[in-house]
């Protein structure tokens, strides 16, 4: 009995893993029970969205999910698109209906998060300092995500797990396919919060451009930390460092 308690606590504990890195790096990905992610995810509901927007939403989800799962279990060089389909329930016609391919099917989650975060900092507070705004809208989507978890940002991702994201660093459809579907709309949200004309102005750009860069900092020390380290103290820590003028270190006698 103890042996198939401890094999079941160690099994659980992989899960709450590969979900808080499934969290790190797409989003937040639904539990599916039945093993078919797409008929799962539709069961679900957004207030102000019909239902065949939703079922196209969770069906983008759905693959999200899929290829982020196959990617921990197989390695990236060895998933397809109809691998992707397969796990996600649908034909592979249906996945080519929603993503060009494997690469943009796991930015996907992050792009969505992006999206939240762009409406969370339309909707700050008027005069509030922009960098106030800009860190607690990037940050407000992860802090969800995490909450939603019960704390589960404290349980780190195994090595191995990081192994597998930082392949995913290295190829550039990824990290340019999530940041490049969402760079307009950040210039434009910069743009009306600071009365600016991103036409003829450099500034809400590299507003932008300085938010990314943090991100991408950020994100590769976490993947090479050694050991393991929050991701969110990792942004806290970048945006601290840019909002105080990236001031010269002291040197480490």
């Amino acid at each position: 009995m103890r042996m198939k308690k401890h094999a079941a606590d160690m099994a659980t504990t992989v899960d709450i893993r590969a979900r808080v890195v499934q969290l790190i790096f797409i989003g937040l990905t639904e539990t599916c029970p039945s093993g078919n992610i797409a008929q799962w995810a539709t069961f679900g509901s957004v207030v102000g969205v019909g239902l065949r927007e939703r079922k196209k939403l969770d069906t983008r989800r759905a693959l999200s999910d899929a290829a982020l799962r196959l990617m921990f279990e197989r390695g990236l060089a060895n998933v397809t698109r109809e691998d992707i389909a397969n796990l996600a329930g649908v034909s592979l016609r249906t996945f080519t209906n929603y993503f060009n391919g494997k690469y943009d099917a796991l930015a996907y989650r992050q792009v969505e998060r992006m999206r939240r975060s762009i409406e969370t900092l339309r909707n700050r507070p008027v005069g509030e300092p922009l960098w106030t705004s800009v860190i607690e809208a990037v940050l407000e989507p992860l802090d969800e995500d995490f909450e939603d978890m019960y704390g589960a940002e404290n349980v780190l991702p195994t090595r191995q797990q990081l192994a597998e994201v930082r392949k995913l660093l290295m190829v550039p459809e990824i990290r340019d396919a999530t940041f490049r579907a969402m760079f307009d709309e950040w210039v434009a949200v910069i743009a009306e919060r600071t009365g600016t004309d991103p036409a003829h102005d450099m500034y809400p750009r590299l507003v932008v451009a300085v938010v990314r860069a943090v991100g991408d900092v950020a994100m590769d020390q976490y993947a090479n930390a050694d050991p393991p380290v929050s991701f969110t103290e990792l942004l806290r820590q970048g945006f601290a460092a840019v909002t105080a003028g990236l001031p010269e270190p002291e040197r480490k006698k």
